[in-house]
């Protein structure tokens, strides 16, 4: 474990989090936390609110100990506003809770929340994510919170002094002149927003008053009054103390100067009797690359569509393998083809025993959970290989199997999946149109008549030997070696200027003959995809 330590941010959480729980809380389970709002699309930049306790929890179960990873959606908190895209008659929704309002047009869920919510319930359950969900909703409406609720209140005067100390000079004269600090708001009986004003608050019969913006006001007693919630930066510490949060990350946002997790620290400790857990902050998530078919609708994209283009491994292995301060960036475009060669690079290091022990960790921690391994592809072809067949063949499931034959030994394309369905998805939804393979169907007799001596037995050559050298390897043999062989050098010479400038255009020759552009997949790729003899139709041969 020591090596561990050393070389793996997982385990180095995962120790400060077992030495701390052995100080708290002894022979409890450890808690670990995550919190989504389902306001809207829970982007891949959320995720990592999710994938990092996920990781330090999954650790301390591979050790053996009790550990839960609790996951609290933020769905009692308010409708802030009508995005782009929804009918305007939304509005009529805003300071309602999430659960409250209808989902957008078109949705088989009840309400906005679950409409965003479900799609990463499922892409978590793809991603082997281990959790217990707790709906805020149900956690308020039903009197969970009742007791803490009323001690908030009671400690309102506490709790404002160390929100004072934060406030803007503005802010603070403000203050002065309203009424009284009060930590909960209640969503209004009449119209069920939070247009609330609390007016009026008795700490013996916990009677409290309340006007609301649409004209209505009513007085409640706060002991039986399930209809509203604590502000979030009183919200939050609460949470802490009453499930015992050990370990739970925050954004960048939650750092400022009189931020949540700021003042949470204080307030945890001095009106809950709690502390604050041990939370790293993490960093941008960005994006190489958009869909634009992506029903996030101008947003960042969300997991379940990362995981139509690349297997769970590959994108857990994404944030396993970055310090939750690092940025990281999940490519959506031609980068991903470099992404996934990286990985199979570092599956075979870590196969051979050559791997350092960073890239170890990270690679196990992409590939299974404490729970077991998770679903893999059996012949991992690469992926910049299967994206070019898929797009030359557009899918055709005949042809692709043939090619993988010639490729690789493919006897049924399943050996292929679930990587060839999502190289299948990132060309049909990803790449432009421009960038897409149109394999040309008659010669380019033109251009075959114009072509001088050299580049017409450069193609005799390439046409005479495709039966000979039919396999990836041995196609990627011949396309190098014809520029040799008419340079008068051996098969294994090592490339010169000269050579490399002869070898780019005998290469820009055939893909201009082949597709009509002089750039595109992978030469021998394409020559495997387009079959021995039309590609001698097609080059004169």
């Amino acid at each position: 474990m020591a090596d561990s330590a050393e070389t793996d941010w997982v385990s180095r959480f995962a120790d400060e989090v077992i030495s701390e729980a052995e100080r708290r809380a002894p022979g409890k389970p450890i808690v670990c936390a995550s919190g989504l709002s389902p306001s809207g699309p829970i982007h891949l930049g959320n995720l990592r609110e999710v994938m990092t306790p996920h990781l330090v929890a999954d650790e301390i179960r591979r050790r053996g100990l009790d550990c839960v990873h609790l996951l609290s959606w933020d769905d009692y908190d308010r409708f802030r506003r009508v995005p782009a895209g929804i009918d305007p008659s939304w509005s009529e929704h805003v300071g309602k809770p999430l659960t409250s309002v209808p989902a957008p047009p078109g949705s088989p869920y009840g309400s906005w929340a679950e409409h965003f919510k479900a799609p990463l319930i499922d892409a978590l359950a793809e991603l082997g994510v281990e959790y217990t969900g707790i709906s805020q909703t149900e956690q308020y409406t039903s009197g969970v919170y009742r007791e803490q609720i009323l001690l908030a209140m009671r400690e309102r005067r506490r709790i404002d002094a160390v929100l004072a100390r934060y406030r803007t000079k503005e802010a603070a004269e403000s203050k002065e002149e309203s009424a009284e600090y009060f930590p909960y708001r209640p969503y209004c009986e009449l119209c069920e927003r939070d247009l609330t004003t609390v007016t009026a608050y008795d700490d013996d019969s916990t009677e409290l008053a309340y006007t609301c913006a649409c004209g209505f006001g009513e007085t409640v007693r706060l002991a039986e009054h399930d209809r509203g919630k604590l502000v979030w930066k009183v919200d939050w510490p609460m949470r802490w103390a009453y499930e015992g949060v050990l370990f739970e990350p925050s954004g960048v946002d939650h750092h400022s100067p009189g931020s949540a997790w700021i003042v949470g620290e204080q307030i945890v400790a001095d009106v809950f009797g709690g502390r604050q857990p041990i939370g790293p902050m993490y960093a941008f998530v960005g994006i190489t690359g958009m869909s634009k078919m992506s029903s996030s609708k101008g947003g960042v994209p969300i997991p379940s569509e990362a995981l139509e283009i690349m297997e769970a491994p590959v994108l857990r292995w994404l944030y396993a393998r970055r310090k939750p301060s690092q940025s990281f960036k999940i490519a959506f475009d031609q980068e991903i083809q470099r992404l996934y060669d990286e990985w199979d690079a570092v599956g075979r290091k870590v196969a051979s025993g050559a791997a350092q022990p960073a890239e170890s960790f990270a690679y196990d921690r992409a590939v299974r959970t404490s729970a077991g391994p998770l679903p893999e592809t059996p012949r991992p072809v690469p992926y910049r290989t299967l994206a070019s067949i898929v797009d030359i063949t557009t899918g055709d499931e005949e042809q692709t199997l043939r090619i993988l034959r010639d490729a690789d030994g493919l006897t049924a394309l399943d050996e292929a999946r679930p990587r060839l369905d999502r190289a299948q998805r990132w060309v049909d939804t990803q790449l432009p149109a421009d960038q897409r393979t149109r394999v040309r169907d008659n010669p380019d007799t033109e251009l075959l008549d114009s072509l001088g001596e050299t580049d017409r037995q450069a193609l005799r050559l390439l046409a005479g030997g495709l039966d000979e050298h039919w396999s990836l390897d041995g196609l990627t043999t011949l396309v190098y070696g014809v520029p040799k062989l008419q340079a008068g050098l051996d098969a294994d010479a090592k490339a010169t200027p000269e050579l490399k400038a002869a070898q780019r255009a005998f290469f820009a020759l055939l893909y201009t003959l082949l597709i009509g552009r002089n750039t595109g997949p992978r030469l021998p790729t394409l020559l495997l995809a387009v079959g021995a003899d039309r590609v001698r139709k097609l080059v004169g041969g």
